[in-house]
């Protein structure tokens, strides 16, 4: 028959003097030696919870156990062998079955008598006491690191986490570039193909609001302290879902043409004269945009590249724009950036005093948590307030740079003739570096230039109709 010590330590409880593994085959070697219960074997599960019975050593002593082969059980202490109290009652029950004779050193239980049963009983309710509170603290600590914006898990594909927040990595860029490529409205395979992302991943990306700047809990999303990596036009670009029964058409411009009334792509047909034109799903149902031919499209896009290229007037307006040059005062803005740190720095202080008054007792229970509330909300708000506003600083800074990229390359290029003499799929190369979307209204179109804000061209300018109707006339 055999002498069994299990020993079993958690990864908290790893540098906790005499709570090793070896500190506790020690002492158990000794105990059985000092009561001559003859030759130790030593069983182990190291890095194991004891929040169940689900462990490899744990399963093996009971077999053990089970099979007849165990004279008696040695533990330093009870919750070596489980927190919980159902599974110390079982555990003792199966050693009373089978004649084993179960030893907890630190507590010194004799389980033969009634007062060690209790005894037994007694230390294991707190056994489990003190699970279901350390599982307590750990959901309060994340519910509390959640309303900081803080995130609690895993970092996803763009962020590091570094001291428990998320840093933005080099990641990022592919990050941005599935997104791009979804609001062309690319399939997840060709964004695998395009970026090398796999598809599992690529759909991950696009559906996962940190990418906002936002955490999650509890299948709620809420605003984060890390920066953002795609604006909330981006993300909704991106999430903008595919109509049943309607996939992206082998023309150049297909998932870059969008209706300017109901925010869709518009979708290829044909006039029934063997031309291409661009509708809205919604035309004839609410939407009163007409369809578009998409030569007349693709001109207006070539017109919008060729006014960057030439219009030294027009790419100081743009610069103008995104600096924001005449929209906000400067005295003003200054002032806006004072404001908020030391607005947050007061309501972080109110929170303190509140605390301080809590715990002298001078505040009830059910007043501070009123209070409380209403200062977490006011803390949230500002801070989300915070965060857009370095978002939006973060994205213009990032589209004046885009847009010096562009108007550099278009110097260097004819676009007319480098148009005419490339492939279809040369052209779509062009169109996804160089285009960023085409928004039909009733009376003009935006095309909007990566890096630039849009550009407004009238049909009239490309040879359109002013109310084109495609579907009976056919396109101009």
């Amino acid at each position: 028959m055999l002498t069994l010590a299990y020993c079993r330590v958690s990864t908290e409880e790893q540098a906790e003097e005499g709570f090793s593994i070896e500190g506790q085959t020690d002492r158990l070697r000794l105990y059985a030696q000092l009561r001559e219960l003859g030759e130790v074997t030593v069983v182990t599960d190291p890095g194991k919870s004891g929040k169940n019975l689900e462990r490899p050593g744990l399963q093996q002593v009971l077999a053990a156990v089970q099979a007849g082969h165990v004279s008696h059980l040695l533990v330093w202490r009870l919750d070596r062998l489980s927190r919980n109290l159902s599974d110390l009652i079982l555990l003792a029950d199966v050693c009373g079955e089978h004649g084993v004779a179960l030893h907890s050193v630190t507590e010194n239980l004799d389980l033969s008598t009634a007062a060690g049963r209790m005894f037994y009983n007694i230390l294991g309710t707190f056994a489990q006491y003190f699970r279901e509170q350390l599982s307590e603290n750990v959901r309060m600590g994340t519910q509390r690191a959640v309303k900081e914006g803080k995130w609690v898990n895993r970092p996803k594909t763009g962020y590091d986490l570094v001291d428990g927040n998320l840093v933005v990595n080099s990641d990022a860029a592919r990050v941005r570039e599935v997104f791009r490529h979804r609001a062309q409205g690319l399939s997840f395979p060709k964004i695998a193909e395009a970026t090398g992302v796999n598809y599992s991943l690529a759909r991950t990306i696009i559906h996962s609001r940190i990418y906002l700047g936002e955490v999650l809990h509890n299948d709620t999303w809420f605003p984060g302290q890390h920066e953002a990596i795609v604006t909330e036009t981006e993300w909704n670009a991106a999430n903008r879902h595919n109509r049943t029964g309607t996939r992206r058409s082998n023309d150049v411009l297909s998932g870059h043409v969008v209706c300017g009334l109901c925010g869709r792509r518009m979708v290829v047909a044909q006039n029934g004269q063997g031309q291409l034109l661009y509708r809205c799903y919604h035309r004839g149902a609410g939407c009163d945009v007409p369809g578009r031919s998409n030569l007349g499209l693709q001109r207006a896009m070539l017109l919008g590249l060729r006014l960057i290229r030439e219009d030294e007037n027009l790419r100081d307006a743009i610069r103008r724009n995104l600096a924001g040059r005449g929209t906000v005062a400067p005295a003003t803005a200054a002032g806006t950036r004072r404001a908020r740190p030391a607005t947050l720095a007061k309501l972080t202080e109110d929170r303190r005093k509140l605390l301080d008054l809590y715990f002298k007792g001078k505040i009830s229970e059910d007043g501070f948590q009123e209070a409380e509330s209403r200062i977490e909300a006011s803390i949230r708000a500002a801070t989300e307030e915070t965060r857009l506003e370095a978002g939006a600083k973060r994205q213009a800074t990032e589209l004046e740079a885009k847009f010096e990229e562009v108007a550099k390359i278009l110097e260097t290029l004819d676009v007319d003739m480098i148009w005419g003499a490339a492939t279809d799929q040369e052209r779509r190369i062009l169109i996804d570096n160089f285009i960023q979307s085409i928004v039909v209204f009733p009376e003009h179109f935006e095309i909007t230039i990566v890096g630039s804000p849009p550009l407004i061209v009238l049909p009239g300018e490309v040879g359109l109709k002013h109310s084109e109707n495609v579907g009976v006339e056919g396109p101009t």
